[in-house]
């Protein structure tokens, strides 16, 4: 039975994963073009922050050089004039001081230089000549600019700060060079020539505009170049993708087209060479499986007619058993039993050959499972007795209703309840039926030699016997298993085990109770030997909506 896509009403497990999860786990081009354009923007970044960085401090490395010179020069056409003034007029002082700081603040002192003149710190004489300035107030500069031309009042003192300037409506980042000049009868006065760097920010706007622009075109180019790249690669993988989900899902004559003598055509031959050789292993492999399957099936429907007549002299045999001598008598009693056994394994045959033909038709009703179970204790009571092994039933008295075929089902349970007795080595057998409003479980433990791990991994299949050499008191044919895994799969459920070496074994069935869902994926393994009481609880399943939905006769 094909399993369907799963049902979210009746998924047991925790949420999905968020879409773009899903699309980034699903989407080969996706991963490739998001991480070769977030690399490119990164790169794109570092990049034009360095040579954005390099500009600017070249660009106020220039305009520092080009104060400091054109500084020099006013100063000292400035002391050339304070020099020059008689040195009797404070006023004319004064005076001079003013043109001084106008000529150099020039005419547009908004665009240009700010100047500003003030008694030195270190000035003990007292403001003879008043603070006169253009542009910039006394307050607005920098405090440690002041301190440091007090200290070497030979030399300039350069310093690039943010300002508040006459006329500007936030701070301006501007050159302030402070000198020393000599002003007669009013001692040392610091000099200081304010040059904002309107233009070079300005440059470094437009700069930064166009670093944006082009990264945003350079992100652009590298998503279109990884796109055409990945399209060129991933292109050919999703066709070879499509194709072999193509042949997954059984149609094999679908073939991947060979163009060019790339790697990628090289791939695809290859591809194509391979898809024949499974074509024809499979063609092959269904051929052999058909006739296989025929031959089961026509051998089974042979054996029937000389077994009915082998079987009526056989009774015949058996019932004058008495009148024959006693080697006679026995042989006429062991020829009744291999009977027995031999229409078991005809039967068993027939239905295996009806599985692997596809020809099962489950004939399904709303019946008991408490009910099924019972009846499944009962037949095995003889059993049981003869062999000194109590059979333990845990279930509720309420009825536990299962749409499923009784006869079927009731065959499982027989056969899970026969090996359990057989090999329980006369310790108790605890059947425990457990039910939710979806899922109904029946398990069935021994006590008895258990399984090892290997054979755990092979007592389902075909023929298969744990111990070959070991006596069986029931007999059988190997195939009993394997029915029961096959009549609980066509009811949408499964059939496990759990097993120790000498602690027992455990095996689970579990079974949808309405016969529109199917047990999607495996059931969590079943409890060992020393959790006998999990066995009372339904494990966690994720059922599904069947595929399509069996018919009811």
């Amino acid at each position: 039975m094909r399993r369907p896509a799963r049902d979210r009403s009746q998924a047991a497990d925790g949420p999905a994963d968020p879409w773009w999860s899903a699309w980034w786990g699903r989407s080969l081009r996706a991963r490739v073009i998001t991480t070769t354009v977030l690399v490119g923007v990164f790169l794109s970044a570092l990049l034009g922050t360095v040579l954005y960085q390099q500009v600017a401090q070249g660009l106020v490395a220039q305009a520092v050089a080009g104060a400091e010179r054109d500084a020099s020069q006013q100063v000292a056409l400035a002391q050339e004039a304070f020099d020059s003034t008689d040195r009797q007029d404070d006023s004319g002082l004064t005076q001079t001081a003013d043109d001084q700081v106008q000529s150099m603040a020039g005419n547009s002192p908004d665009e240009g230089r700010r100047v500003l003149l003030m008694p030195g710190l270190d000035n003990s004489r007292g403001a003879v000549v008043p603070t006169t300035g253009v542009g910039v107030n006394a307050e607005d500069l920098p405090e440690a600019l002041q301190t440091a031309l007090a200290a070497d009042p030979t030399n300039q003192q350069v310093v690039v700060v943010p300002m508040n300037l006459a006329g500007a409506s936030e701070q301006v980042t501007s050159v302030v060079v402070g000198s020393r000049v000599s002003l007669p009868r009013a001692g040392e006065y610091d000099l200081f020539l304010v040059y904002p760097l309107v233009r070079e920010q300005e440059t470094l706007d437009l700069l930064r505009q166009l670093f944006y622009a082009g990264g945003l075109a350079l992100s652009l180019l590298v998503a279109a170049v990884g796109w055409l790249a990945t399209r060129l690669v991933t292109g050919p993988v999703e066709e070879a993708a499509v194709v072999a989900q193509q042949l997954a899902e059984g149609r094999l004559g679908e073939r991947l087209p060979v163009r060019g003598a790339d790697e990628l055509a090289l791939l695809a031959t290859s591809f194509n060479t391979m898809a024949d050789s499974i074509q024809l292993q499979i063609r092959e492999l269904r051929s052999l499986s058909q006739l296989q399957q025929r031959f089961v099936s026509d051998v089974s429907h042979e054996l029937r007619t000389p077994l009915t007549t082998i079987r009526m002299a056989g009774e015949m045999l058996h019932m004058s058993r008495d009148d024959f001598p006693e080697p006679v008598a026995r042989s006429a009693e062991l020829l009744q039993q291999e009977l027995d056994r031999f229409e078991d394994l005809l039967n068993e045959l027939l239905e295996i050959s009806r599985y692997d033909s596809g020809a099962t038709i489950l004939e399904r009703h709303d019946e008991d499972m408490v009910g099924l179970v019972g009846a499944a204790v009962d037949g095995v009571a003889t059993l049981a007795e003869r062999l000194g092994t109590p059979v333990r039933v845990h279930a509720a008295t309420a009825p536990v209703l299962v749409r499923m075929d009784g006869r079927r089902i009731a065959r499982v349970l027989r056969n899970l309840l026969s090996n359990a007795v057989e090999h329980g080595e006369g310790r108790p057998v605890d059947v425990t039926v457990a039910a939710t409003d979806h899922v109904v479980t029946v398990s069935v433990r021994d006590h008895g030699i258990g399984l090892s791990e290997q054979q755990a991994a092979h007592v389902f299949d075909r023929f298969w016997r744990a111990d070959p050499s070991r006596d069986r008191t029931t007999g059988g044919t190997g195939l009993g298993l394997a029915i029961a895994q096959e009549d609980a799969r066509v009811h949408g459920g499964w059939l496990q085990v759990g097993s120790e070496p000498g602690r027992g074994a455990c095996f689970r069935l579990v079974l949808p109770r309405q016969d529109r869902y199917v047990v999607a994926e495996a059931p969590p393994p079943v409890p060992g030997p020393g959790e006998a009481a999990l066995d009372a609880r339904v494990p966690t399943v994720v059922l599904a909506l069947a595929a399509r939905p069996e018919e009811e006769s």
